[in-house]
């Protein structure tokens, strides 16, 4: 169900620095980060083949966006693709705070979501997520610091997102003024396969193995349907100078890659 940790203007070294574990069932058709986008503007992210967005996705413009699901026991099948919404905002003019207007506007139409939308270059971050149910869109200014966001609200205190920010902040404070190794992080932040004290779980209305097993920072499920779980893990950072390592580790036809993408922001 995707889980996400990032420094933002709180490092001497990145005004940005983004962890983000992407779940989804590993048959489903998905095309590695790479530059891809119809017009002028070229997007930088990995891509749903079904649905046709993405999870995460930069700009040479110095635009970001990227989402998570909303963990619900019930969808709307019919719901529009949540992955087009960080895509309308990386191709589009609006501002992170006009843009999370415009979705704050249609949020019924989606599932449960929750989106960041950023300008790097102008130091501009904005939350925005359509849950609780029955409740007007949120928005959010992100405030500098140590973020964490799974599947509930912005820094909500579910026991894996306190155990990445935890763990993440510890190692800031071990190399605060240095560059950080993107396949360092990766390893150790975000396989860890241990699971929350049941007690101590999300009140979600989903089955309660389900919560368990998706309870890990790393997760992996044998489903009737197939392998559910963490299929990449991207590492985006960005240096006070503009320029952006976007790091990913993928499974691809049951094999682990990894590249990396660099570009200077224009």
């Amino acid at each position: 169900m995707c889980i996400a940790a990032w420094i933002w203007q709180a490092h001497p070294v990145y005004p940005f620095l983004l962890l983000f574990n992407r779940d989804e069932f590993h048959d489903r058709p998905t095309k590695p980060a790479d530059w891809w986008g119809e017009g002028a503007v070229k997007i930088l992210g990995g891509r749903d083949v079904v649905g046709g967005g993405t999870w995460l996705g930069c700009t040479k413009e110095g635009k970001l966006a990227f989402l998570t699901n909303v963990l619900e026991p019930e969808v709307d099948p019919i719901a529009r693709t949540r992955g087009d919404l960080p895509v309308r905002f990386l191709q589009g003019k609006k501002s992170p705070l006009d843009y999370a207007k415009e979705v704050a506007k249609e949020a019924k139409e989606y599932n449960g979501f929750n989106l960041i939308l950023a300008d790097l270059c102008k130091r501009e971050m904005v939350y925005v997520s359509n849950r609780p149910k029955g409740r007007p869109a949120a928005i959010q200014i992100v405030t500098p610091g140590l973020h964490v966001l799974t599947n509930a609200t912005l820094d909500s205190p579910w026991q894996k997102a306190i155990r990445l920010g935890t763990s993440f902040k510890e190692l800031l404070l071990i190399d605060d003024d240095k560059d950080m190794l993107a396949k360092n992080l990766v390893e150790k932040l975000m396989t860890d396969r241990s699971k929350a004290d049941i007690d101590m779980l999300p009140n979600t209305g989903c089955d309660i193995d389900y919560e368990l097993n998706l309870s890990a920072i790393f997760v992996e499920i044998k489903t009737k349907q197939g392998i559910y779980g963490t299929r990449s893990t991207a590492v985006l950072s960005m240096k006070e100078n503009g320029d952006v390592s976007f790091y990913e580790k993928f499974i691809e036809a049951g094999i682990w890659k990894e590249h990396t993408l660099e570009y200077c922001i224009e």
